[in-house]
């Protein structure tokens, strides 16, 4: 696995896609013509040996795959914007690390897209001005922030807690922002 910044640097103007778990459970033809296809080590240990998905990954290594590990810093950024829009409580570590290796890309200033069905990945991606592209999902329509209330006695939280410390119901989220989405390439 390669955790080599500078392979980001060279002055290749091809696009980067980067490859989340579900755009290779799904088995769909990636189109690599012209792109450097990208994931982290996360995604790679989220397949479990044996299996057509396992088959899918040795494949796309095989045609030139590239593992990398995102930047603490970048790690560190997707929490905070996460916990802004809400998202932190959907997303896995894998999904951090793919929004971060994507912020390190777009950092680099290159022209990047995610490959994903999930539904945070893309909202986020859609808040940091990052291109993504969905598999077999429609994908969203609304960028989204989440929020958090009591269902009992309505109290509103700024983070995802479980138990209302008011009168002890259960946090709900919901939300409380819908934006249209535009896409930019």
């Amino acid at each position: 696995m390669n955790n080599n910044k500078n392979y980001f640097s060279s002055k290749n103007n091809l696009k980067y896609l980067i490859l989340d778990t579900s755009s290779i459970f799904s088995g769909k033809f990636i189109n690599i013509n012209n792109v450097k296809i990208v994931t982290t080590s996360s995604v790679i240990k989220e397949i479990s040996p044996g299996g057509k998905d396992y088959r899918n990954l040795q494949y796309l290594l095989e045609i030139g795959l590239k593992v990398f590990e995102p930047s603490k810093e970048s790690i560190k950024k997707i929490k905070i914007i996460s916990t802004k829009t809400g998202d932190i409580s959907r997303l896995s570590q894998t999904d951090i690390e793919i929004l971060s290796l994507a912020l390190d890309l777009k950092d680099s200033k290159k022209e990047i897209s995610i490959l994903t069905d999930d539904y945070s990945i893309q909202n986020i991606s859609n808040y940091l001005k990052i291109d993504y592209s969905n598999i077999s999902q429609i994908g969203i329509k609304k960028r989204f922030i989440w929020s958090y209330k009591c269902t009992g006695c309505g109290k509103k939280f700024n983070k995802n807690i479980k138990i209302c410390s008011i009168c002890g119901s259960e946090i709900k989220n919901y939300i409380s922002i819908k934006k249209n989405i535009n896409k930019f390439k």
